[in-house]
């Protein structure tokens, strides 16, 4: 929370995986008192933010960087009265999660909206003004800012990466914070410690080498979020003679990203994309309507043409491959970041027991969605703060190890510690 004279600012709220994965484990154990998780300490412990508590709203903006759920999993119980701001991409990339039912707290994103912004704007709380800056990273509508606050200015970088099919929005965010002068930098170290350097180009052409010599089903797994991977398998598609496949809340999302003329989007009315009809008792309002628009395919036709479609497939969508059969010669495709908790752990076993179930080698082909250790180095030394703030990083210690001979203070933040800019 960054405060100032005259405001108090949350930049995102999004959900701990690993403090809810404590005590919580979906879809079988989720929390129905909300109010509970402030006990367990999954939730701060704030009055007059939360839709729950009865206390006047004390809060007067919250920040969305972008739309993942550890930035943004907990706007659904934030109370109306407080402004969200966020990416024009990023909220209608929510407002999907909402028709959807993919929040992980809650089924409504916002009712009163959001207050959008795009690279160039300038946003008003109190004395504070906000700057917001695109970024690359692995979901469109991401964002840093530059904040001119009464005691100084800081830069939250978001997540952000400089390897990406779009580096060159960091750069402008980068530049920018280097020519207004940033006393205090609050910045993504996620990879310090687990780096893996790639970039999505590679990815690109490790895909390609794999799907053109696979003579069966190719089936993939990405994150239905991550526009830039979308990209990369409907290239390789093309390039290869074969449609792909996606499902139908991946279809949904593109056809709401359809309507941002900032992004590349694949059209679903192309003979390249094609929609996985599932066999289901009752399908979703939302559900129907784009199945009758768009071009779909059961998995018993997907059976006929297995050497000519690129599958996307999650573990929530392995059951129709009883219909698909694949055939010898057949691969999957991970191309997703490892799992990194023990629920997580626990999905990957039950998908490799499918693959193996069919005879199916896996590939894991991936690239990070956050910046290189080396990479992160030089932008603290070009946009030189006084102090620098590690957050979402599993081992600040050894990225104020690293960034030492830079000459910035580094403090490594506690909960519910205040610091002054």
């Amino acid at each position: 929370m960054l405060e100032d004279e005259d405001a108090k600012i949350f930049l995102d709220f999004g959900v701990s995986f690993a403090q809810m994965g404590k005590f919580y484990s979906k879809p079988f154990l989720s929390p129905r008192r909300k109010e509970g998780l402030v006990e367990l300490g999954v939730l701060p412990p704030l009055k007059g933010i939360y839709k729950f508590d009865k206390f006047e709203a004390s809060f007067d903006a919250i920040v969305v960087s972008h739309a993942h759920m550890d930035h943004a999993g907990f706007l659904p119980i934030i109370k109306e009265g407080i402004p969200v701001f966020c990416g024009e991409t990023a909220a209608i990339i929510m407002d999907a999660f909402t028709k959807t039912g993919r929040w992980m707290i809650g089924k409504e994103g916002r009712r009163d909206g959001f207050k959008t912004f795009r690279t160039g704007g300038r946003l008003k709380v109190g004395g504070v003004e906000i700057r917001p800056f695109h970024v690359d990273h692995s979901v469109p509508g991401s964002y840093g800012f530059v904040i001119h606050t009464s005691e100084g200015t800081v830069a939250y970088t978001g997540d952000f990466r400089m390897h990406g099919a779009k580096s060159d929005l960091t750069e402008d965010f980068v530049r920018a914070a280097e020519e207004e002068g940033v006393d205090v930098l609050i910045t993504e170290a996620t990879n310090i410690s687990n780096a893996y350097v790639s970039s999505e180009w590679e990815v690109k052409e490790k895909i390609n080498y794999i799907v053109s010599n696979t003579d069966g089903l190719v089936v993939a797994y990405f994150a239905s979020t991550d526009i830039d991977r979308l990209r990369t398998f409907y290239d390789v598609a093309e390039r290869n003679g074969r449609k792909l496949i996606v499902s139908v809340k991946q279809a949904y999302l593109l056809s709401r990203l359809k309507c941002d003329s900032h992004l590349e989007v694949p059209c679903l009315s192309g003979e390249r994309l094609m929609v996985l009809r599932k066999k289901k008792e009752k399908y979703k309002d939302w559900e129907k309507e784009l199945l009758e628009k768009e071009a779909s395919i059961e998995a018993s036709e997907v059976s006929k043409i297995q050497d000519k479609v690129i599958l996307v497939a999650s573990l929530y969508d392995f059951e129709e491959l009883i219909d698909v059969k694949p055939m010898p010669g057949s691969c999957y495709i991970y191309s997703s970041s490892e799992p990194f908790n023990e629920e997580m752990e626990l999905d990957f076993n039950k998908m490799r027991n499918w693959l193996d179930h069919y005879g199916l080698p896996q590939y894991h082909v991936h690239v990070s969605g956050h910046v290189m250790p080396v990479e992160l180095k030089r932008v603290v030394e070009r946009i030189k703060p006084r102090k620098v703030f590690p957050v979402h990083c599993e081992q600040p210690e050894v990225f104020a190890k690293f960034i030492r001979k830079i000459g910035a203070d580094v403090t490594l933040p506690t909960v519910g510690e205040r610091y002054a800019v």
